[in-house]
């Protein structure tokens, strides 16, 4: 087995590390404090290296690249703005991807090229005041109104919801056929009746525009219905397979930039007329947060190894979806911890990292939820023995 990443791998890894760190690290401060989004000449920068159309096919003008690669690029723009990198990994995975899976020839040539360079920011809502965790309790309806249905209700919690221009959109156009009566809809920026409620004051994750969606009897057409209208739930539930490799990918990169602080920090601050690392109270720590994060990068390129191998990846996307979460959060925590007083100011960026990697837990499927995942898988392999 070689665990060891390809030649275009490291190339990726070498290029989004170096425009990371050159050019969206700066941004980084501003937007935590301002709760601003990015301004339009990065986004158009980020677009020119293809980071809003990572597996796009070329044609789209994406890079066309495997799900591995994906991931490097998500976690490495994490290390220095988790918000940008939830921005980045929301639109790749949970809206450009299943349009380009699902979507008609035409909702292709007509959005793709534009989600693929930049030029349009997407988003995917499930999540509404009273539908979280239960996907099936959606209850935004849509009314066949001819050759269009009529939306109207509210979506919470919407990433890139105050800057988006593409939206998926679930919404019940059948409540008598429960899971299949759930639609997707290609809702537009400028439709009427279609508005961003409040962008909300987040604990973390500060500078991407997380919204409300409202729904105000908005005219969506039937040439905007993503696949079949029944099929939504099922297209649901693959996208968010996607999406939460994505998810681990950026807990994972918020997780390395704790973790690596620390270790400079340890080799610099001295007590007792020593580094602080030669304590083993510290070097321990140190020594956990490395083996937690490698663990999780390992079931992170597992299930992004499955996803390319055109191989079952549900279980493996819960799986890193819940334990990398955890280990950054853990690390994050023994990093301020490290920092001691130091790590407890806004002047350094280590609290801004236990402030962002908290949602990882939560967005994209709770660690609860990916645990009764993998549990049934669990009980569903083994019941055939």
């Amino acid at each position: 087995m070689d665990l060891s990443l390809t030649k275009t791998q490291k190339m990726v890894q070498k290029h989004i590390r170096k425009f990371s760190r050159e050019v969206l690290a700066e941004w980084s401060l501003y937007l935590d404090r301002e709760a601003k989004p990015l301004p339009g000449d990065i986004v158009t920068a980020m677009g020119n290296l293809n980071i809003w159309g990572i597996q796009a096919p070329r044609q789209f003008g994406g890079a066309d690249l495997d799900t591995v690669s994906y991931a490097i690029v998500i976690e490495e723009i994490s290390r220095v703005s988790a918000s940008i990198g939830l921005g980045v990994t929301v639109h790749n995975s949970v809206c450009l991807a299943p349009l380009l899976k699902f979507g008609t020839e035409d909702q292709k040539e007509r959005l793709a090229y534009d989600l693929s360079t930049g030029r349009k920011i997407g988003g995917f809502t499930v999540t509404e005041p009273n539908a979280g965790s239960d996907a099936g309790g959606v209850q935004t309806t849509a009314s066949d109104d001819g050759d269009a249905y009529i939306l109207n209700g509210q979506k919470a919690f919407v990433t890139n919801g105050g800057v988006g221009d593409v939206f998926l959109v679930a919404a019940v156009f059948d409540a008598a056929r429960k899971s299949r009566g759930i639609g997707i809809f290609i809702v537009e920026k400028g439709m009427r009746g279609f508005s961003v409620g409040k962008i909300e004051d987040m604990m973390g994750m500060r500078g991407n525009m997380v919204s409300e969606l409202i729904l105000d009897n908005v005219r969506v057409p039937k040439t905007n219905v993503l696949g079949r209208p029944e099929d939504g739930f099922k297209i649901s539930m693959q996208t968010l397979d996607m999406g939460r490799i994505g998810i681990a990918a950026q807990a994972l990169g918020i997780g390395m930039a704790a973790y690596e602080a620390a270790a400079v920090y340890a080799t610099e601050r001295k007590q007792f007329n020593k580094p602080i690392g030669t304590f083993q109270g510290v070097s321990f720590k140190l020594a956990e947060m490395k083996t937690k994060l490698e663990a999780a990068r390992l079931l992170v390129y597992k299930a992004a190894c499955n996803k390319d191998k055109g191989l079952p990846y549900t279980t493996e996307a819960a799986m890193c979806k819940y334990y990398a979460p955890g280990a950054a959060l853990d690390v994050c925590q023994e990093a301020l911890q490290i920092f001691g007083g130091y790590g407890y100011v806004k002047e350094l960026p280590v609290e801004r990292y236990y402030r962002d990697v908290k949602i990882t837990q939560i967005y994209e499927g709770t660690s609860e939820v990916m645990k009764i995942i993998i549990g049934n898988a669990i009980l569903k392999e083994f019941s055939k023995l």
